[in-house]
């Protein structure tokens, strides 16, 4: 189906209005600062950017402001670094430039200002490169190549020129995705330690976790693999059970980024009703919309749901989750956006509640978005934290997100590689980016 001229020329206008602003000096006068690297709050800072940095940090009547530099006061507000989403997508290029541009300042709308994107398609890597140049507002981007699957590869000797190829064209990691053989995921598990990239995501049936883990996958997104080795549909999984596989999780150094929101929505046990009634589905095409509400309806009358184990396996994620994080588990942000139901940046914020309500602390939520996510990047760049030399990724609030995570909303604005973009400015985009679905 063709869009209309008049949506045209709204995605147009959009483009020209998410043209990003030019970097400059600026300094965050008499912030109180959430560092990030501990659970502390530092009152009355000056916190000084130059050239997309942070170049000074410190008590407001002692640290100098360079001479012309643009002065924010930030008393009363708070100041911390920008948020990762660790298992977001990016558009395809076969999809409408606006709509591409529209879901990058959708991220950073929402103080998301790093997404390592897992489903990797030609021209992405063009995207990431652009992003760096800051010639279009967008997250800073990691990108997996196009997935490994039982569809993609059919052979051994295919996977490992495959993970050559991705390595020689620049990709960040490998993906993972379900149907995968076990001997062409050791092929493809082999070759990407010899070339020196990272694979990450799904675990296929005929590999299971505890290959998995032992193999050497990064990270396990969705929490893929722990329930079906847990036997998490059957009933409640015993907690000597959960603490042992959170201990040898540990051991092996794994992440995992659990995008517990999203599954509630895939496996059945969120409200439909609920999922449409989300005020930020009015920022994604309708086509989008109905084709989310049409999978969610099929799902719910297909034969084979089963609500009661549904919510055992939900129930069980939630516990592993707890028991993950309290076995020291590192674990890192992520909400799978787009995805159904799932709207990029706001689907961070559903996600920090579900992590909430499985026991975990706003501070240790926080730091799975910032300190970890800087942690598992840190040979790509330094963020995550506000420190000197760190790179200007911040959001500053107007209330504590140490006290209460749905604080995290409450934006005075958000800065990318040091461009500051203030609220207003990011509810007049969201608002164009609104009218041109209307």
């Amino acid at each position: 189906m063709k869009p209309s001229l008049c949506l045209v020329g709204m995605a147009l206008m959009l483009f020209v209005a998410l043209e990003p602003s030019s970097a400059q000096d600026l300094a965050f006068i008499g912030v109180n600062v959430v560092p990030m690297d501990r659970d502390a709050l530092l009152n009355d800072q000056t916190v000084v950017v130059r050239d997309g940095r942070i170049s000074g940090v410190g008590p407001t009547g002692s640290t100098r402001v360079p001479e012309g530099a643009l002065r924010l006061d930030g008393r009363g507000k708070y100041l911390m670094p920008g948020l990762g989403e660790m298992h977001g997508h990016i558009p395809s290029p076969l999809q409408a430039r606006e709509f591409t541009e529209a879901v990058l300042f959708l991220y950073v709308a929402n103080g998301v200002t790093t997404v390592r994107g897992m489903q990797g398609a030609p021209g992405q890597l063009d995207l990431r490169e652009r992003a760096k140049r800051a010639e279009l507002m967008a997250p800073n981007l990691y990108l997996a190549g196009p997935p490994f699957s039982g569809k993609t590869i059919k052979s051994a000797e295919e996977a490992i020129q495959t993970v050559r190829q991705q390595k020689g064209e620049g990709w960040d990691l490998l993906k993972v995705l379900t149907g995968l053989a076990r001997d062409h995921y050791d092929a493809m598990a082999r070759t990407a330690k010899e070339v020196g990239i990272s694979f990450a995501g799904h675990v296929p049936a005929d590999v299971g976790l505890l290959h998995a883990i032992k193999s050497g996958q990064e990270t396990f997104d969705h929490l893929d693999g722990y329930i079906e080795y847990l036997q998490g549909e059957k009933g409640a999984v015993p907690d000597a059970k959960l603490q042992e596989i959170a201990k040898l999780s540990r051991e092996a150094g794994v992440w995992v980024v659990p995008t517990m929101a999203l599954w509630e929505t895939l496996r059945g046990t969120a409200d439909l009703a609920t999922l449409r009634a989300y005020p930020e589905l009015k920022y994604m095409p309708p086509q989008q919309i109905q084709q989310w509400t049409s999978a969610q309806e099929n799902l719910l009358k297909n034969s084979e749901f089963k609500p009661d184990v549904a919510r055992t396996v939900i129930q069980n994620r939630m516990r592993l989750l707890k028991a993950l994080h309290d076995g020291g588990v590192k674990i890192l942000l992520g909400s799978d956006a787009p995805q159904r139901f799932s709207v990029p940046g706001f689907s961070i914020h559903r996600e920090m509640k579900r992590m909430v309500d499985a026991g975990m602390k706003p501070y240790d939520i926080l730091r799975s978005g910032t300190y970890n996510v800087g942690l598992y990047l840190k040979e790509k760049d330094s963020f995550g934290t506000i420190e000197v030399g760190r790179r200007a990724d911040l959001i500053l609030l107007d209330a504590n997100p140490l006290e209460d995570i749905d604080n995290i909303a409450r934006r005075s604005g958000v800065m990318v590689r040091g461009r500051w973009l203030p609220e207003r400015e990011i509810q007049s985009r969201l608002d164009q980016i609104a009218a041109s679905h209307r």
